[in-house]
């Protein structure tokens, strides 16, 4: 079998299978503001509990991601992500059945979390990217991540309807059965990065990175990615309720995100790969603006609701594929997985203060006016954030005898 064939049998099913996983992970976790409401109705829980368990998922998200992506460069992908999506699956029944704010937490919050670790771009982009030419690559991630906005576009709707027809108990059973049955298709992710040919232990590659100034500057720029994302994705039905509009519209505009940026995340990703990654990371998050001031400003209808969400969509995760790019196009792709999971970690540590801070505010004001003023100047930090990074690939050293 000639190299060319080899390479086509196997580069577009792990492309196929991962932006699955993404699709099904990402959507799930894009309807949970949509239970805010009657859970706590049912519950009696004010918006700052679930705020909480919400804060309390992203960080578990992201320290989890760190280990998801340990295990997948060790032990390999199809284990990592077959177990992800089993502690997912479990976390949503738990969270049906929690009737305590603790329960709520552990459920909602770590088992949760736990799945989102490894079922999403941490561990998933990796895979993909090891799986396709060097030329593909970035468009190839720019697919996958797509995958997670077509999942938001498709699951959220669903979601509702599911909340409407079986009420959020049932909704709640139908969406763990979704990816309770995507555990199978792990098998074909698994595999292990090739370390032939590398001259640095897990532990010096970390090292590496902490000493490499780019590093920190993904890092941080990926917690205003984090702080954005979230805190539209939880409290965006909400405000739009407290705007006096209905709760459809919330719904409506989350889903029009996800559709938008299966179009932001293909573009932005096969854009990375011809152009300055860094350079367009920092013009998304500069024109991630313009859509926050639109919202602010002009009277909230939901006209005006669904062309604000059209413009972050296009915006949304195109973040990822330029990121993930920049880790392996510098850092290299033994390690990927483990240096995406540590940046990824600051995605997360985003997330935590984006959904707290809201609910927190929110709570405090009667108001999310505070909070997107926020948003507005930590998007200006995060593109100036990008400018310095340095996309030349660093060389190995050689390892020295002890």
């Amino acid at each position: 079998m000639s190299t060319a064939t080899t390479q086509a049998s196997f580069s577009y099913r792990p492309i196929l299978i991962g932006t699955l996983f993404v699709l099904l992970a990402m959507g799930t976790r894009a309807t949970f503001g949509l239970f805010m409401q009657p859970m706590g109705l049912h519950h009696g829980w004010s918006r700052d509990v679930f705020s909480m368990a919400f804060a309390l998922q992203n960080i578990t998200w992201g320290l989890g991601a760190i280990a998801a992506g340990m295990m997948a460069d060790r032990f390999g992908s199809g284990r990592t992500v077959a177990l992800a999506a089993f502690l997912y699956a479990m976390g949503l029944l738990g969270t049906r059945f929690a009737s305590t704010e603790l329960e709520l937490y552990l459920t909602a919050g770590l088992l949760v979390g736990l799945g989102q670790a490894g079922t999403t771009f941490a561990v998933i982009l990796p895979v993909i990217a090891r799986t396709v030419p060097v030329s593909y690559r970035s468009t190839a991630m720019g697919i996958a991540s797509a995958g997670g906005s077509l999942g938001q576009f498709l699951v959220v709707p669903t979601g509702q309807v599911l909340i409407d027809t079986l009420d959020w108990t049932g909704a709640y059973w139908v969406l763990s059965f979704f990816l309770a049955a995507a555990i199978p298709l792990a098998w074909y992710l698994r595999g292990k990065p090739d370390g032939s040919g590398i001259q640095l232990s897990l532990r010096q590659a970390i090292k590496q990175a902490l000493t490499h100034s780019s590093f920190h500057f993904l890092f941080w720029s990926y917690f205003v990615c984090g702080f954005h994302t979230a805190f539209i994705t939880l409290h965006l039905p909400a405000f739009v309720v407290d705007e006096g509009l209905s709760a459809s519209t919330g719904a409506i505009a989350i889903a029009l995100i996800g559709l938008f940026n299966v179009f932001g995340s293909y573009w932005a990703g096969r854009l990375g790969g011809t152009y300055s990654k860094k350079n367009l990371l920092g013009a998304v998050y500069a024109l991630r603006i313009v859509g926050m001031l639109w919202l602010m400003f002009m009277p909230i209808s939901p006209l005006v609701v669904y062309v604000f969400a059209a413009w972050m969509g296009l915006f949304w995760l195109g973040t990822v594929p330029l990121t993930q790019g920049l880790i392996a196009q510098i850092y290299g792709l033994r390690y990927a997985a483990t240096l995406s999971g540590m940046v990824f970690l600051g995605h997360q540590v985003g997330s935590f203060v984006g959904v707290w801070l809201g609910g927190k505010v929110q709570a405090v004001t009667g108001s999310y006016d505070i909070v997107w003023w926020i948003g507005i100047a930590l998007a200006l930090i995060a593109g100036a954030l990008c400018l310095p990074i340095r996309e030349k690939p660093l060389v190995a050293p050689a390892v020295q005898p002890a």
